[in-house]
């Protein structure tokens, strides 16, 4: 578009509108954590799901595509997370509050499950603490409540 000469205001350059635009803030150590920690159950969950493919089970292909489905949900969350992203604490927080029963129920089996369990509960934990941090909120643009 050319300017006329009767029209004194210059047009924006695309640099200056880019110029112009927030920065995108740097993930804080915190969230990065958290990032991994849902990145590293979305990746179990993944595992999981491929291994029931080679379950001897009618269903085997049903499950284990639901699975790789639900591995979709802390594997997006880790993705935002890693990009300071507002809606990924969400998803986070929920993976990490459905962790945790998991492993309690882990923790009462026996065998080498037990050891799966403490590790779960502790992922689940160290990303609870990461995801509710006031730095992780303030940087995340998630608002806190006055007390």
């Amino acid at each position: 578009m050319s300017q006329s000469p009767h029209d004194p205001s210059p047009e924006p350059s695309a640099a200056a509108a880019e110029a112009a635009a927030p920065a995108a803030a740097a993930p804080t150590p915190r969230i990065l954590a958290a990032a991994a920690i849902a990145g590293l159950e979305g990746l179990a969950v993944a595992a999981w799901g491929v291994t029931m493919f080679f379950t001897d089970s009618d269903n085997a292909v049903l499950a284990g595509l639901t699975v790789l489905v639900m591995a979709a949900l802390p594997l997006a969350a880790a993705y935002g997370l890693h990009k300071v992203r507002r809606w990924s604490r969400g998803p986070a927080l929920i993976m990490q509050l459905l962790a945790l029963p998991i492993a309690w129920t882990m923790l009462h089996s026996s065998g080498a499950v037990v050891a799966g369990g403490a590790f779960l509960g502790a992922l689940a934990l160290a990303g609870l603490v990461c995801l509710v941090h006031p730095s992780t909120t303030d940087a995340l643009g998630a608002r806190r409540s006055a007390t």
